[in-house]
């Protein structure tokens, strides 16, 4: 049954990848004063902002508005990423940073929203 069974090491590296960005958004999210269940749900949103971009981007419709999402999605994410890296205080995050955190759901309700409700389009 496990003969076929072999590790991948890109999917390894993708589940490994995730789990740090995953953990950096939650992160920032607390840090910016979203409470318990509210920082867990930050980089679910923004994943699957990425996912819902992607997607509409691999079935060939409505591609600029996919790209568009999809780099809004990737900027959050990687924003998080950097900005865990020691660069802000955490401890004492800006103003601005609590204001990006505070409006990302809207803004990826927003998106979401567009990709999963736009008609296809070929442009």
């Amino acid at each position: 049954m496990f003969r076929n069974l072999r590790i991948d090491a890109v999917l390894v590296q993708a589940v490994i990848a995730g789990a740090l960005s995953f953990a950096h958004l939650h992160d920032l999210a607390a840090a910016a004063g979203q409470d318990g269940w509210k920082a867990w749900a930050y980089p679910v949103s923004v994943d699957l902002l990425l996912v819902a971009a992607w997607h509409r981007l691999r079935h060939g419709t409505a591609k600029t508005a996919a790209w568009c999402w999809f780099l809004i999605a990737l900027a959050a994410s990687l924003g998080a990423n950097i900005a865990t890296a020691g660069l802000l205080d955490l401890n004492q995050p800006p103003d601005w940073l609590r204001i990006l955190v505070a409006g990302w759901p809207a803004l990826a309700f927003f998106g979401g929203t567009l990709l999963a409700h736009q008609r296809p389009t070929h442009d």
